[in-house]
């Protein structure tokens, strides 16, 4: 949708909250209204069974952890705070583990997370009496990315990527012919994601065969766009990501197609929903505690994303989700609205 179009509709839908407030309205929606340092990704056209916000919701949502979930997290705060003026959405991108270790301090009120919350994690929440639910708010294709002045790596065998990553390459496998022999003699450098980022325990385990197995002589970050720079700025740069990065910067660096076992197959939406794109496909999440979600603010915010998560995943040029992940997700967010 275009950006006026896409004006029009948040503005038709500020008026219908002040319009519902007018008439004493009880329901609650759910808008966005633009978070510090968010950028747009496009129209986010609520459901058409979408509750209505009230208009007079006021207060701050802190949301922290994974880079890979906070540009759809962004686009929503975005439109949410555009029509709840009042409320304040900060999204920041600390990983999914420094995201974690925030929220089970009590630090933040939502928790964006590439993988799903590890025993330990949980046990410091519980410690600290933080009880929270867990819902899925999209599905992602892990991609691998290199340099498109790269004519040779169209697609890698997971065995061929175990070989740049696993933790005895560390300081051997240095050129792209270390890889395969049919490779050329061109230096391999590598850039992926920092080790408080779930998608550094996704992609190590999906690789590795073990979460955190990796070499340590690559360049680390929790900031993927660091990643994207790096591998546009080097012809034999190798790097991995969120798929939503990929498609961003489609004029900076290329997918490389993986083969899990049946063929090579490109990282797509599609892939992801049929279960194609092996081993890299994965679900994404928010983790909302229970403390916070009693505040109408945070309450209104995860119920507006749910209403709206089609149209805004489909903007952050994220996987929607399928019809289990979605049954789900209601359950969590009928206990949230519970509380």
């Amino acid at each position: 949708m275009n950006t006026l179009k896409r004006r029009l509709v948040l503005a038709g839908l500020v008026s219908v909250a002040l319009l519902a407030t007018a008439c004493g309205s009880d329901n609650k929606t759910d808008t966005t209204t633009q978070a510090p340092g968010t950028t747009t990704a496009g129209d986010t056209t609520p459901a058409t069974n979408a509750t209505q916000p009230a208009a007079d919701l006021s207060g701050e949502v802190v949301i922290d952890g994974s880079s890979t979930v906070a540009p759809l997290m962004k686009l929503a705060a975005e439109d949410f705070q555009t029509a709840n003026g009042g409320v304040t959405v900060v999204v920041g991108t600390s990983g999914t583990g420094g995201g974690f270790e925030k929220f089970c301090n009590g630090e933040t009120d939502i928790s964006n997370a590439s993988r799903p919350i590890k025993d330990a994690e949980k046990e410091a929440c519980a410690a600290n009496g933080i009880e929270y639910s867990e819902l899925i708010v999209a599905n992602d294709a892990l991609t691998v990315v290199v340099n498109p002045d790269n004519d040779w790596a169209t697609c890698l065998t997971v065995e061929q990527l175990n070989k740049m990553w696993a933790p005895e390459a560390d300081g051997v496998v240095n050129n792209w012919n270390q890889v395969d022999p049919s490779f050329p003699d061109q230096p391999l450098t590598l850039f992926g994601a920092g080790t408080d980022s779930g998608t550094f325990d996704y992609f190590t385990k999906a690789i590795n065969g073990e979460e955190g197995a990796s070499r340590t002589d690559y360049n680390p970050t929790e900031d993927d766009n660091v990643t994207v720079t790096g591998v546009a700025g080097e012809t034999g740069a190798l790097g991995y990501f969120g798929f939503s990065y990929l498609e961003e910067n489609l004029d900076k660096v290329k997918a490389v197609e993986i083969d899990g076992g049946g063929g090579c197959v490109a990282p797509s939406a599609e892939a992801v929903q049929d279960g194609t794109y092996v081993p890299l496909s994965r679900p994404l999440f928010i983790y909302v505690s229970d403390a916070s979600a009693a505040r109408a603010e945070v309450k209104g915010f995860v119920q507006f994303y749910v209403d709206n998560q089609a149209a805004i995943s489909d903007e952050a040029l994220f996987v929607t989700l399928d019809s289990t992940q979605l049954a789900d997700q209601a359950a969590e967010l009928a206990t949230i609205i519970a509380i």
